[in-house]
């Protein structure tokens, strides 16, 4: 059986994929684009908090609450990005739909 730890390690590859398409494609929000990348910074945060807490504690990141918490603000701001950058894109798309009705 596959460990948690060898499956998470294994999607890094997939998600890494997916950023270089999303970048190559031109079609995303550089905002949203900057959320995502924002992920990998989530991921290099954890895994050393997830390291200190098994050290420091001798237990699982997510029983150690304020260092588990001072991780997943990382995360949270990745999906400020995200969703701020399809906001603006969102607007923009309006904006450009009425001007050309009006026009």
């Amino acid at each position: 059986m596959i460990s948690k730890e060898a499956l998470f390690a294994f999607s890094l590859f997939p998600y890494l994929g997916f950023l270089w398409f999303i970048t190559r494609s031109g079609q995303m929000p550089k905002l949203a684009l900057y959320g995502f990348y924002g992920t990998l910074v989530f991921v290099a945060v954890t895994i050393p908090a997830g390291i200190y807490a098994l050290v420091h504690y001798g237990d699982t990141l997510a029983n150690v609450d304020w260092l588990h918490g001072s991780a997943e603000v990382f995360l949270t701001l990745t999906n400020i990005l995200i969703v701020l950058g399809f906001r603006q894109a969102v607007m923009d798309k309006k904006k450009s739909i009425s001007e050309s009705q009006k026009g």
